[in-house]
């Protein structure tokens, strides 16, 4: 797995978000219509804040859209984490084959538009922290 990088304005909205919530935040993906951020793990009830009056706050003063992932060492539990509560998860598998890891997500029916995302911006997200913190190449969903 290589190391992850952060720009100066990731890191800019990293600090502001700590600042906000006290929740530490270990990357930050900002896209034009979104910022991602993995929250260390069990950081996400700070992050939320009581009623989520912490992710609200933050959300204002940075004027943009954010999402929170809990990140965890345990890459099953991370994949679910990125897909988040809404999306309804049957089974996750990790192949190695070669120098390719893969995992295999079988979500239910209702669910896999949802998980794909409009344009497949749901998918590209789990497929990229995915990678950049577990080391995992591609995310097939069944």
């Amino acid at each position: 797995m290589s190391e992850i990088k952060i720009t100066f304005e990731e890191m800019q909205y990293i600090a502001r978000f700590e600042d906000i919530t006290n929740a530490k935040v270990l990357d930050c993906i900002v896209e034009s219509d979104r910022i991602i951020n993995v929250i260390q793990q069990g950081d996400m009830g700070l992050a939320i804040g009581k009623g989520g009056e912490n992710i609200n706050r933050a959300k204002k003063a940075i004027d943009k859209p954010i999402e929170l992932v809990e990140y965890s060492d345990d890459p099953v539990t991370f994949i679910k984490n990125v897909f988040g509560p809404v999306i309804s998860i049957k089974s996750i598998s990790i192949t190695h084959d070669d120098s390719k890891k893969t995992a295999f997500v079988e979500v239910a029916a209702k669910d896999k538009g949802l998980a794909i995302g409009k344009g497949g911006k749901n998918i590209s997200k789990v497929k990229l922290l995915v990678q950049r913190h577990h080391g995992i190449d591609d995310v097939i969903l069944k």
